[in-house]
């Protein structure tokens, strides 16, 4: 086909992926994430089955409840963090309403607006904000329930993915051509060893920073140091963007609750050194698979895919970019998509001369 007619077919089938992907968001989102959490609890689930000879649907149903115990577990630890942060409300109070005049003193006289205006324009937008009260909340209840059905149906189709393992596995290689059969079989068990070896990674990750955070904000006497640092692991997940967040709030909750300027310098440094060595040893030590990812396409990964699912997309950016890669590196005519993906050398150079001997031979 001639080369506009190619373009034109690409974008109108991306255009119309990613429509769709938007429109099914409510139900492609918890499949996505049942998936990774199932191909996580597969080996234990199969041990239960094979070496205790539990029936499988009891096999999977104990793995998912093992599941729930540690993220409940984790949540229990958040919460009473968060409920003796809410003990030292008053002195966060306090502590903005000398920042607000310190604020207002900078304003006044660089920008010549005296406080009077300053309080005008205070008063508007909060009348603007309690206005739009109701709103507010009517969406925050809307957002809990929302998210306690995605949660609650993640863990269903988890079950039942677990439960129809074998059932998919055939279903999967029967809808491609015989001849293609090794192929597809090879695409399926280097993504689920990835996927396993990426979460499993990520978690191993994510106790070490947070370990490391709780233990340096501790030795720098850092209020809340155990909250601080579990939440430096969590928002790790997120590449780039979740260690800034997790700085702004670090650096935040620091300045709002201790007396020097000289903690949150203190807290700045140890995040910044802590993701430094995070993203340069830690990562390719822990995270690190068979499946590597440059920069530049995780970086725009995290943002296209929270502009497409929010939140939930920015987590699952990374792991369908890397299943994206497995299939490019193995399907005939799209190894160059997996070469612009990939982060080794070695694999490029390797990708690239196989392209080179297929166009000579052409």
């Amino acid at each position: 086909m001639p080369f506009h007619v190619k373009l034109a077919t690409v974008l109108f089938s991306l255009v119309t992926l990613c429509y769709i992907t938007i429109v099914a968001k409510e139900i492609l989102s918890p499949l996505i994430f049942s998936c990774l959490f199932s191909i996580l609890l597969l080996p234990l689930a199969a041990f239960l089955e094979n070496k205790i000879k539990l029936p499988r649907s009891a096999a999977s149903m104990i793995s998912i409840l093992l599941l729930l115990g540690v993220i409940g577990l984790v949540l229990y630890v958040i919460g009473s963090q968060l409920s003796d942060l809410a003990n030292d409300w008053p002195q966060f109070q306090q502590q903005l309403l000398k920042t607000l005049d310190s604020l207002q003193e900078w304003i006044s006289v660089t920008f010549h607006i005296n406080t009077t205006k300053q309080l005008t324009y205070v008063h508007t937008a909060t009348g603007k904000m309690l206005a739009s009260g109701t709103t507010v909340i009517g969406a925050t209840l809307l957002s809990l329930s929302s998210l306690l059905l995605f949660f609650v149906f993640t863990f269903i189709y988890t079950f039942f993915f677990l439960l129809y393992r074998r059932l998919i596995m055939k279903f999967l290689l029967s809808v491609f051509l015989d001849e293609n059969s090794t192929v597809v079989h090879d695409i399926i068990e280097q993504v689920q060893y990835m996927i396993r070896k990426y979460i499993i990674g990520l978690l191993i990750e994510m106790a070490i920073v947070s370990t490391v955070v709780c233990l340096a904000f501790w030795l720098f006497g850092i209020k809340y140091a155990v909250l601080l640092g579990l939440l430096t692991g969590l928002f790790n997940i997120i590449p780039y963007i979740g260690i800034f967040s997790a700085l702004v709030i670090s650096s935040l909750v620091t300045f709002a609750t201790a007396t020097v300027i000289t903690k949150v310098i203190l807290v700045i440094a140890t995040l910044i050194v802590t993701h430094l060595v995070d993203s340069n040893v830690l990562l390719p030590v822990v995270v690190g698979s068979k499946v590597r990812i440059n920069a530049l396409v995780t970086v725009l990964g995290v943002i296209i895919g929270e502009m497409i699912w929010g939140i939930p997309g920015m987590f699952l950016s990374i792991p369908v970019i890397a299943v994206l890669k497995i299939i490019f590196d193995r399907v005939e005519g799209l190894e160059a998509w997996g070469i612009i993906l990939g982060d080794e050398e070695h694999k490029q150079n390797k990708l690239a001369k196989k392209l080179t001997v297929k166009s000579k031979l052409k």
